[in-house]
């Protein structure tokens, strides 16, 4: 295929990737300084926001999936919150091993304090930007994480 080329949409959304890898990398440093005082990493919050957003509890591999994360890397992280007295494991009465992750009282209060933390962190950096075009990234994300999340692969034809 030595003639074949990106398509105008295929180059700019080229160009856009290293700058989004590059975001995700400084939002994951910003939130672990931002939280970093309560004893709360990026990952860590992230993991709590997560159990929090369910509506009822639920296992790791639950958790993960949620999340796009490995299972493992959220199991470690996971028993480091437990042990941290964050959260805590009941027993899950359809599946004997895969126990369900609950927030604990102490886990609450660290992820409402990492919250208020975040609202004068967050309104400064959405500060000038317009509604619209916060709309309009927020749907080209929602559109490329589904089609990543859906398997959809390139035609390799092309």
């Amino acid at each position: 295929m030595p003639n074949a080329k990106r398509t105008p949409a295929g180059e700019a959304l080229s160009t856009l990737i290293p700058d989004l890898f590059r975001l995700n990398s400084l939002l994951f440093t910003s939130g672990d300084r931002l939280v970093a005082g309560l004893g709360l990493t990026s990952a860590r919050w992230q993991i709590l926001g997560a159990i929090v957003a369910t509506e009822r509890p639920q296992p790791v591999a639950w958790l993960a999936r949620d999340l796009g994360a490995a299972r493992q890397n959220v199991q470690r992280i996971v028993n480091d919150l437990e042990r941290d007295g964050l959260v805590a494991f009941e027993t899950n009465p359809h599946h004997r091993r895969a126990q369900l992750v609950v927030l604990t009282a102490k886990g609450r209060q660290s992820f409402d304090a990492a919250m208020r933390l975040q609202l004068p962190w967050v309104n400064g950096l959405a500060d000038g930007l317009s509604m619209k075009d916060l709309e309009t990234v927020s749907r080209v994300v929602m559109v490329l994480r589904g089609r990543l999340e859906g398997g959809e692969e390139p035609d390799e034809r092309i």
